[in-house]
């Protein structure tokens, strides 16, 4: 049962065994996802009217009025410029994505971008099928006219990978198969992907010179305010004559005036992206494709389940994965009774609800803080049911965004 309060956001459970969730779906999703979530438990659909979660996967809602029930947003996919992360935070509502779900997917077109950058494969398939009717001339057209779809290998050329997430490593170890020598840039790389990314890929610690030394580039970083623009004509002017440029990311990381200028002067022999621009549709040596990189049934399947499941322990337990505005937090249940509140990120904040608890005879048998930006999260195991009277309580204290009271006796 959720209940608007004036000071903050308000979820208490009376304390039945199987609390029901309702959960809006925006998009098409897939069923091996919505299956994860048991009939009894959860009600599904793109009608739900007051829904606890919304799951969706490129449909925009930045204009979208938030529900005064809604807890989290989640994203079957990786990219979240089509939520109002801002106004989530401040609403306390959970955004999570599924980092690496479709980086497969993503790998796969991304290859297929670097030979299609280096074979005129598509222009030789327009030539073909322009020889229908030719009959028997065909084999001797072709063998006079195949010199004008030449193109280069790739093996022995070096790759530069910007951004080393999940696709950015899986790519760059591919490529390396495929006989590449690969460098790859990431200031921010995490432990885990560095422990996936093969020993033969050399790091580079300035972009400047892996963007000077690559004969093709691939972009695998985030659209944020800081990459937005990242490849304009400062870093056009130092690439090699003659490079390839990929884009499986976002189309805003590269700048499309100063891309047409490095085209029309020899520097960038083709560009391959996944986010057709109006303005780069039909132009020279750009090959633009309709947003493919995830639309795979396996990418879909595979965005579906992970959100599911992150979506599920967060209902039920509290826990926060992947999450894009909140800090990850995830804490084993050792109590019945487990306390949910989102704060701002003031000092004394947990010295507040500790006295509160304290003041009710209530202990506290485990409890976890984390912090992100301006936004705190508390996971709080309790001895004891906590009051409506508690919880209100702890929703009046000052800084407090959201509180929920999760009990299963």
């Amino acid at each position: 049962m959720t209940t608007k309060h004036p000071s903050a956001k308000v979820s208490y459970d009376p304390g039945t065994d199987k609390p029901s969730y309702k959960i809006k779906t925006l998009n098409k999703i897939s069923s091996d996802g919505l299956s994860l979530f048991e009939l009894d438990r959860y009600e599904i659909g793109s009608e739900i009217q007051n829904p606890d979660a919304i799951v969706l996967r490129s449909c925009k809602m930045l204009d979208m009025d938030l529900p005064d029930t809604l807890l989290a947003v989640g994203r079957a996919g990786i990219g979240v410029n089509n939520i109002p992360i801002e106004k989530c935070t401040e609403r306390g509502v959970v955004v999570m994505n599924t980092p690496g779900a479709n980086a497969n997917a993503v790998k796969e077109l991304a290859i297929l971008g670097l030979l299609l950058s280096s074979r005129k494969i598509l222009e030789g398939l327009v030539f073909s099928q322009s020889l229908k009717g030719k009959g028997t001339e065909i084999p001797n057209i072709i063998e006079e006219q195949k010199k004008n779809y030449g193109g280069q290998e790739i093996a022995g050329k070096q790759l530069g990978v910007i951004g080393l997430g999940k696709i950015g490593v899986m790519l760059a170890n591919s490529a390396l198969d495929l006989g590449m020598n690969v460098v790859g840039y990431d200031p921010f790389i995490s432990v885990e992907a560095a422990w996936g990314l093969s020993r033969d890929v050399e790091r580079e610690e300035g972009l400047d010179r892996l963007v000077a030394k690559s004969d093709y580039i691939s972009i695998h970083t985030p659209l944020t305010d800081e990459t937005r623009g990242l490849i304009d004509m400062e870093k056009f002017q130092r690439m090699k004559k003659g490079v390839r440029l990929l884009n499986f990311s976002r189309g805003g990381i590269v700048n499309n005036d100063d891309l047409k200028k490095a085209i029309e002067t020899g520097v960038v022999a083709g560009y391959v992206t996944d986010f057709p621009d109006d303005d780069l549709i039909n132009s020279k040596n750009v090959i633009c494709i309709p947003h493919l990189g995830a639309s795979t049934r396996e990418a879909e399947s595979n965005c579906a389940q992970m959100m599911a499941r992150q979506m599920k322990d967060f209902l039920e337990n509290g826990n926060i994965i992947n999450s894009v505005n909140f800090p990850t937090c995830s804490l084993e249940r050792t109590s019945s009774y487990r306390l949910l509140i989102a704060n701002r990120n003031i000092p004394n904040m947990v010295g507040q609800i500790s006295t509160i608890l304290a003041r009710e005879d209530i202990n506290i048998v485990e409890m976890l803080n984390k912090s992100r930006d301006e936004i705190a999260y508390n996971i709080i195991d309790i001895s004891s049911h906590a009051s409506k009277a508690i919880i209100q309580a702890m929703a009046k204290t000052k800084g407090v965004v959201t509180v929920r009271l999760l009990s299963h006796e």
